[in-house]
């Protein structure tokens, strides 16, 4: 075999080994590496037919050993676990069995809506539409969680990272236009029922679903799509999953961005919420104005998004809490409201809108009925 050709295959099975932050090839690497290649094919034509096998075995080692190096990914330390490796598996069985909770109990009401016809009305629809909201952010946090608690390293990577912070609050923020979208069609339910086929027809609601799932998702490229471009100093963050917290591992924490942020709290969060909030207002007024029936109606239906606005609005508050505060509250008392938000609310809905809807509860109380008796 050719000098050129021993150096060029123990250079390459004597190469870096891979770390977290793998380093990329030179271009004065890369100007060497193709001429000797080169040099390679211009031997191999000269040797017997089973030497053949050794030049596909070559270039397998080549492109095997070659393609992480030549891949450039930083990885993030997740550090706000508490006593992991004493109780990983105690956290195991427990947010698993919360996982289970959260699908089984959404789709069971989730699917109670889409199969009978008399739960097609559009604020059936925006439960329907709020529960698998729930689904979606409770995966797009729970599946990493539960890998991380049976691993020796709580790591991920930095484009990960940054995508599952994007969908958190992406998803998040839907959350509260869903609501708020809730919030309108009972205002006008309540308060205009003769205008009400009129005014939220299929192509309105259809209209309201959709921007409560984009407004949010548009909105929150920008700072995604910027903070991929800046430089980290720390590569551990305090946190069990990826949120807005990673602004502290920038060496340079940027006055914009941060800005940005604020904006998108109220925009996406804190707006909605004074929107609920004096919706349900009138519609208690004009309940209160109105006879027995609209009391009832009002109490039954509003009652319910309340309670879930509540809940949701207590997890949005302990979040930037978490975020705002992260260095001076205690380990402890971080991990526990971390999992207050994560599981609080995807719980809480079905249960809510299971028990408390009147048409729900009767589908589920015969579905639960025909299964027993099964």
């Amino acid at each position: 075999m050719p000098t050129s050709l021993q150096g060029l295959v123990s250079e390459v099975h004597g190469g870096q080994k891979s770390s977290l932050k793998s380093p990329s090839i030179s271009n004065s690497q890369q100007s060497d590496f193709f001429p000797r290649v080169a040099a390679a094919f211009d031997y191999f034509p000269h040797v017997q037919h089973f030497e053949t096998i050794s030049l596909s075995h070559f270039f397998i080692s080549v492109f095997v050993t070659t393609l992480p190096t030549a891949m450039n990914v930083t990885y993030i330390t997740l550090d706000g676990h508490l006593e992991i490796e004493k109780y990983r598996y105690v956290y195991f069985v427990f947010m698993f069995t919360s996982y289970v909770l959260i699908l089984s109990s959404n789709s069971t009401v989730f699917c109670l809506i889409v199969i009978h016809r008399n739960l097609h009305e559009p604020m059936y629809v925006f439960i329907a539409a709020l529960l698998m909201n729930s689904m979606l952010f409770s995966t797009v946090v729970y599946p990493k969680l539960l890998i991380d608690f049976i691993s020796e390293k709580q790591i991920i990577a930095y484009e990960a990272c940054l995508f599952q912070m994007y969908l958190f609050y992406s998803l998040s923020g839907s959350e509260f236009l869903l609501l708020a979208a809730m919030a309108y069609d009972r205002y006008v339910s309540i308060c205009k029922p003769l205008q009400y086929p009129t005014i939220m027809r299929k192509r309105k609601v259809t209209v309201l679903l959709v921007l409560s799932w984009l407004v949010p998702a548009c909105h929150l490229v920008v700072p995604a799509v910027l903070y991929a471009q800046l430089n980290l100093c720390s590569f551990t963050l305090k946190g069990i999953f990826c949120n807005s917290s990673v602004n502290y591992n920038f060496c340079v924490i940027s006055r914009a961005l941060y800005i940005y942020g604020l904006v998108m709290l109220f925009y996406l969060g804190i707006l909605p919420m004074v929107f609920i909030l004096f919706t349900y207002t009138v519609i208690i007024i004009v309940a209160c104005r109105s006879g027995g029936d609209v009391r009832k109606k009002a109490a039954q239906t509003c009652l319910p998004h309340l309670l879930v606005l509540l809940n949701y609005s207590c997890l949005l508050t302990y979040d930037v809490i978490i975020v705002r505060l992260k260095s001076e509250i205690s380990k402890t008392v971080s991990f526990v409201m971390t999992l207050q938000i994560i599981m609080y609310s995807p719980l809480f809905n079905p249960v809510v809108y299971g028990l408390k809807m009147k048409e729900i509860y009767k589908h589920l109380k015969r579905l639960l009925c025909h299964a027993r008796g099964k």
